[in-house]
């Protein structure tokens, strides 16, 4: 393994609609045995409970605990942020994070990290990275989109941050719900430059 795949992935849910792909992609990751650093909104928990029926607890080591069961993971392959956690890895540059994907991605979310206002820890990872140059990839998930998001989006496409809309492709024949869940989880992983089975690539289906 390479030093850099031993890193952790920042991955970051926020309260926009479709936390079944930011579960998806926790699920894949820990799977693969990779670190993750989760960090999650106060309105991310809302969703959650409201769309997949998973109320989490207030604690991050509690959260950690509760998932790491949920998809028989190692212990030491997950931990879980405050948003006012201030002291975690993520708020520095230092701690040479992977990669960080926040899915799904509010506009809120996305306004923040455009104009660098790092007001919480979701928002300050998202920065380090920015600053950094390594990878930060959100998957916005709204509709219909005004001339303040797509300017946003924009700039922090020129910034080199990756903008994946949850727009899943049917051309796969998806014959159910985690069938376009895991669409956009795969092209995530995709771009992330990690081994996936979820779609096959186009034309060797």
């Amino acid at each position: 393994m390479s030093p850099s795949a031993s890193r952790p992935i920042a991955l970051a849910f926020t309260g926009a609609s479709g936390g079944q792909y930011g579960l998806r992609l926790l699920e894949c990751l820990l799977r693969a045995e990779l670190p993750v650093y989760l960090m999650l909104s106060e309105a991310a928990r809302i969703v959650l409970s409201m769309e997949c029926g998973l109320s989490l607890p207030k604690r991050p080591a509690d959260v950690a605990q509760l998932l790491v069961e949920r998809y028989g993971a190692k212990p030491e392959l997950l931990r879980v942020f405050g948003e006012q956690e201030w002291t975690a890895p993520v708020a520095s540059g230092s701690a040479r994070m992977r990669a960080m994907v926040i899915c799904p991605c509010t506009t809120g979310c996305l306004s923040a990290v455009a104009v660098g206002a790092s007001d919480n820890l979701i928002e300050r990872a998202a920065d380090v990275m920015l600053k950094e140059n390594r990878k930060l990839i959100l998957v916005l998930r709204e509709t219909p989109l005004s001339a303040v998001h797509i300017e946003h989006m924009l700039t922090l496409a020129r910034m080199g941050a990756v903008l994946m809309p949850a727009a899943p492709g049917f051309y796969q024949g998806p014959k159910t719900l985690d069938d376009i869940v895991d669409f956009m989880v795969a092209r995530v992983l995709d771009q992330l430059d990690l081994s996936q089975n979820l779609l096959a690539p186009w034309g060797q289906a």
